[in-house]
């Protein structure tokens, strides 16, 4: 979450003349709402085994896309399984610090349902746990990618490089 998974996407997509696919706009288009209204109304559970649905879905339409996922797409069920096993998959962490997430955050924690409920104060110490609490799943990434103090563009042409 805050990465720029979706910003960076776009533009990799572009660069590469691929199509875009963002997760949780896919979900959001297929219930016809939004996923802060659908994680208070249904929960992180039912929210997770949609997630797995449509991510099932999009990976069996399209063999050559860019898919951005949630932060915590990768961590439930065998989601992380699923992604690396399409067809010439590479999966990509956007490693960022802690103090660049919460920079990041702190403006858009009205969007974000994880964190809507957390004081400001107590950010950087979610994220840390967050990130502690993923990392075995994050670090399974075909690449690591620093973001901090990478404009989009130099991160674009470090994922270019490695493809």
């Amino acid at each position: 979450m805050g990465s720029g998974k979706s910003t960076i996407g776009k533009v990799l997509a572009n660069e590469l003349n691929l199509s875009f696919v963002d997760l949780d706009h896919a979900i959001e288009k297929q219930i016809g709402m939004t996923i802060s209204d659908f994680f208070a109304a249904s929960g992180e559970l039912k929210f997770r085994r949609l997630e797995h649905d449509v991510l099932n879905s999009i990976l069996a339409e399209n063999d050559q896309l860019i898919l951005s996922t949630g932060g915590g797409t990768p961590c439930y069920g065998n989601n992380l399984q699923l992604i690396k096993s399409a067809p010439n998959a590479k999966v990509f962490y956007l490693k960022a610090s802690i103090k660049t997430l919460t920079e990041r955050l702190l403006s858009e924690k009205d969007t974000r349902p994880l964190i809507q409920s957390i004081g400001d104060e107590d950010l950087p110490e979610f994220i840390g746990k967050h990130l502690f609490e993923r990392s075995n799943f994050y670090l399974q990434a075909d690449h690591v990618i620093d973001i901090d103090q990478k404009s989009v563009e130099i991160i674009v042409k470090e994922i270019v490089e490695l493809l």
